[in-house]
This record gives C-alpha cells, sequence and structure tokens, in this order.
C-alpha cells in the first residue's frame, strides 16, 4: 500500500477519513514513453517559435525598408535580418527531415543526431543575430516625417 497513488481530500463520510488507492478511470496508465511522439511534439513546438521569428524578422524587414538607405544602419540590418531569415528557413527544414525519419530506427540515429545538432547551432546563431538587429535597433518611420 506504500507505492499506491492515494485519493486524497475525499468525501469525508468514508471510513473517517481514510485513504483509498486510486482506481477506476481516473487513473491514467503507466505506459513507456513513446520518443516519436515526444520528438515530433518538441519539434512542432520549435516550429511555432520559429515561424513567430520569422514573422518579427519580416516585419523588421519591412520597416528597415521603409526607411530607405538614408538610415545609419540600413545596409548591416538588412544583411542580418536577410541572414536570420535564411537561417530559419534551413532550420524549418530540417525539423521537417528530423519530425520525418523514425527514432525508433537505429540505423537512423546518427543522421538524426548530426541534424539535431545542426539545427541546435543554426538556432543559435539566429539567437545571436536577433540580439544584433535588436542592438541596431529597427524604428517604424514616423508618418508625418
Amino acid at each position: 500500500m506504500a507505492t499506491d497513488n492515494l485519493e486524497m481530500n475525499g468525501h469525508p463520510d468514508r471510513s473517517g477519513g481514510a485513504e483509498f488507492p486510486l482506481q477506476g478511470p481516473r487513473r491514467r496508465p503507466q505506459e513507456p514513453l513513446n520518443m516519436n511522439h515526444y520528438a515530433n511534439k518538441k519539434s512542432a513546438a520549435e516550429s511555432m517559435l520559429d515561424i513567430a521569428l520569422l514573422m518579427a524578422n519580416a516585419s523588421q524587414l519591412k520597416a528597415v525598408m521603409e526607411q530607405g538607405p538614408g538610415f545609419t544602419f540600413y545596409v548591416p540590418l538588412i544583411t542580418l535580418i536577410s541572414i536570420s531569415l535564411i537561417l530559419q528557413i534551413i532550420v524549418g527544414v530540417l525539423l521537417i527531415f528530423i519530425v520525418k525519419w523514425n527514432l525508433n530506427d537505429e540505423s537512423m540515429h546518427y543522421k538524426l543526431n548530426i541534424l539535431e545538432n545542426l539545427s541546435t547551432a543554426f538556432v543559435f546563431v539566429i539567437v545571436v543575430v536577433n540580439v544584433f538587429i535588436t542592438a541596431f535597433g529597427v524604428q517604424r518611420p514616423n508618418p508625418g516625417s
């Protein structure tokens, strides 16, 4: 009984507040972790974050282009935002390949490990590039000027 899940804070009329093992449909059966399912969820979450950053970079690119070449950091920002966008597309493609391959196939582990490491390295570079984009500052032009 020491290792059973116990139902606490139950109805006070049941045997003077004694605790009972949790049984029935409310108990989740202990199943082994499906690595493919876990990896697919992880990759989907990464893809959602990649899409959000892709949209933010596209908006920044538009703002810089609206300011025109007269903006002090026009060329560096266009270059950095373009690098970020290209790397994000590459990471998205890598994530598609990672999701498609079966983790349970031992022969694919080496390739999947390389792809995971590549995507992690690219994400790190994307973060660094976006720090510089933020440091240079992207301001929307004033409509009155």
